[in-house]
């Protein structure tokens, strides 16, 4: 992992604060300018323009009708648990709205306040202590470093206090119906969430979580739940409801699913200029886009620390405010970084975790 020393850490996140005020209002006005359905323009229609907000949903539509035999057939459900499940299903606009604005898509100097406060620092460090032997068990039966798994049980959920208020049955039957371009990925995260549902007795009806299908603490998906989630209480379940242990190990178990390595670096920076052009094509493919770590050394003139198996990394760019001078920070991206977008596909989404971890590993 990176590191910086403590006062310097401190200084850099919260002046960081001095300008989130302006920023966010730059932002308000850019998002605010009119869009090309507003001022006359060809725009093609988002899919919540398309619905009314508890229109029903067509259940005799033949996807429908594939899903229930599947459902009957592969997985033995009853005619009469579909019914009760489906009978008067309908759509949520407002999850539609959500899914074509996610904070991914914010510009990482304006993504990062959303998630790494003075207050979340100081409930990490709470959470730290309060956990220890579990974390203690964690890294050394799972090998993953405390600092992260307690980032991102902060960032997805603040450490248990925000798991979602939408009804997560609902939600995935309005993105299977309703939002074409990921309706396969949500018509699979359907089934997989019925399925959990019967394997661990919950009610699928009474689940709340986010606008895109994930609850519970860990803020799992379906299918991530399914294969990923462990119980870690000397019981037989899983809850990432309500067992902190169950709920710190089962993010651990993903990321360790992940070939993360205990204690290695998560990313080193790198300056904010790339010097040759196959680290500018390397930076712009994200993670997605492996580099030999001694071309980046040799490119840059930098002095990094080999990586795990000398397994390849990749080189991230992270947009700078504007008030600072704007232009990019890039860092060298490390296989343990590159686990945690196996978690959440997006490099700011991984970076946040590394920058909170970091916080939080500089106050112990």
């Amino acid at each position: 992992m990176a590191t910086i020393p403590s006062k310097r850490l401190i200084i850099s996140i919260f002046s960081r604060f001095s300008i989130i005020v302006v920023s966010t209002f730059l932002i308000f006005v850019f998002s605010s300018m009119p869009t090309a359905a507003e001022t006359g323009t060809d725009a093609k229609p988002k899919a919540a323009d398309l619905v009314t907000d508890g229109q029903a949903i067509n259940l005799q539509q033949e996807k429908y009708q594939i899903l229930f035999k599947e459902l009957r057939e592969r997985h033995h459900f009853t005619q009469a648990e579909l019914e009760r499940l489906f009978t008067g299903v309908t759509l949520d606009k407002k999850v539609l709205e959500l899914m074509d604005k996610q904070w991914e898509a914010k510009p990482y100097y304006a993504y990062w306040p959303l998630f790494i406060t003075p207050a979340v620092i100081a409930r990490g460090r709470e959470e730290l202590q309060n956990n220890k032997q579990i974390l203690d068990r964690i890294e050394k039966e799972l090998g993953v470093n405390r600092e992260v798994v307690v980032a991102i049980w902060g960032i997805e959920s603040r450490f248990g206090e925000h798991k979602g208020k939408f009804g997560v049955f609902k939600t995935l039957n309005t993105l299977f119906d309703a939002y074409p371009r990921r309706s396969a990925f949500f018509r699979n995260q359907l089934v997989d969430f019925l399925l959990l549902s019967r394997e661990n007795r919950l009610d699928t009806l009474a689940i709340t979580g986010s606008y895109a299908g994930a609850f519970g603490q860990t803020q799992f998906i379906p299918s991530s739940y399914r294969e990923y989630a462990v119980s870690f209480d000397g019981d037989d379940k899983r809850d990432v409801f309500t067992s902190t242990s169950d709920i710190l190990a089962s993010i651990a178990n993903y990321l360790r699913r992940y070939h993360w390595v205990l204690d290695a670096p998560l990313y080193v920076d790198i300056g904010d200029e790339l010097k040759g052009q196959e680290l500018i094509n390397a930076s712009s493919k994200g993670t997605k886009n492996k580099i030999d770590w001694q071309t980046i050394s040799t490119i840059q003139g930098i002095k990094l620390p080999p990586p795990p198996g000398n397994k390849q990394l990749s080189v991230v760019a992270l947009e700078k405010s504007p008030l600072t001078g704007g232009g990019q920070r890039y860092v060298a991206a490390y296989p343990n970084f590159q686990a945690i977008t196996a978690w959440n596909n997006s490099d700011r989404y991984a970076m946040a975790v590394c920058e909170l971890a970091e916080a939080l590993k500089q106050a112990r």
